[in-house]
């Protein structure tokens, strides 16, 4: 299948590792034009150097790195057909323990971020004709997890933000959707300190022990890999989904028990 990716200008957000990482590396082998972007500038150029994309060290929580990102493509790269907002984190802390600057910092990182990059690219995709975003959600925002409800709240806000632009910018070829992960063995959850370890001592459970209680909660009994949601995600940027719009696909194992 030709996914028609060639020499498409590409950015996706969080590439340093796991699902963005994965999405930049299959967009390049696709031959696409990929910038990608994080805030690890040592990690990223590492990881840019090794699949051949470009890269720009940003925090896309500052209010001007919308406009930054934009430009390096305009000026180095000649436009932009593809957005995929995948920056993100979380972390295990209880509803009575999250901070006022815990809700804050989710907000800014999962939707006023999201939403900047998406003004700020939109009008742009359409001048060329059309193009691609999608939001790198969660399942969490379908089904709220008590694990961060921070988390999942903005996780909520971020899918309802992206069927805003799907809405507005669907007649002029602007096809903007989201994926939703479950779990994933992504550096969030397995790195040392991640997740995984944090639930643990949460729940007082080993980590293991941790790890295999979330696999029980999906159906496939497994945590995804993040190459496995990348596919998904570049899927959506391509000319093969032309007609896919305004969606928030599960990539989740099953784990949300709904049909939407």
């Amino acid at each position: 299948m030709d996914l028609e990716l060639r020499d498409k200008v590409c950015v996706v957000t969080g590439a340093s590792s796991g699902i963005g990482l994965e999405t930049a590396r299959r967009l390049t082998a696709e031959g696409a034009q990929v910038l990608m972007v994080a805030r690890a500038a040592e990690r990223l150029e590492a990881a840019a150097t090794e699949i051949g994309a470009d890269w720009v060290a940003a925090d896309v929580t500052d209010p001007e790195a919308d406009e930054r990102i934009v430009a390096t493509c305009a000026e180095q790269m000649g436009g932009i057909d593809v957005l995929v907002n995948n920056a993100g984190t979380s972390f295990a802390k209880s509803l009575d323990d999250l901070t006022d600057d815990d809700w804050n910092g989710q907000w800014e990182l999962h939707v006023l971020a999201p939403m900047r990059l998406m003004r700020a690219a939109a009008p742009r995709l359409a001048q060329r004709g059309g193009g691609r975003i999608v939001n790198v959600c969660s399942s969490a925002g379908k089904r709220p997890s008590l694990t961060n409800a921070a988390y999942s709240v903005t996780k909520a806000a971020q899918l309802s933000l992206s069927r805003v632009f799907a809405d507005s910018f669907a007649a002029r070829n602007v096809l903007v959707n989201a994926v939703t992960p479950g779990p994933v063995a992504s550096p969030l959850w397995m790195d040392e300190g991640g997740l995984a370890d944090q639930a643990g001592v949460a729940k007082g459970l080993s980590r293991d022990q941790a790890l295999d209680a979330q696999s029980d909660k999906v159906p496939l009994g497994r945590f995804a890999e993040p190459g496995e949601v990348a596919d998904v995600i570049v899927f959506l940027s391509s000319a093969r989904a032309s007609t896919v719009t305004g969606a928030a696909w599960s990539v989740d194992g099953g784990a949300v028990a709904i049909i939407v």
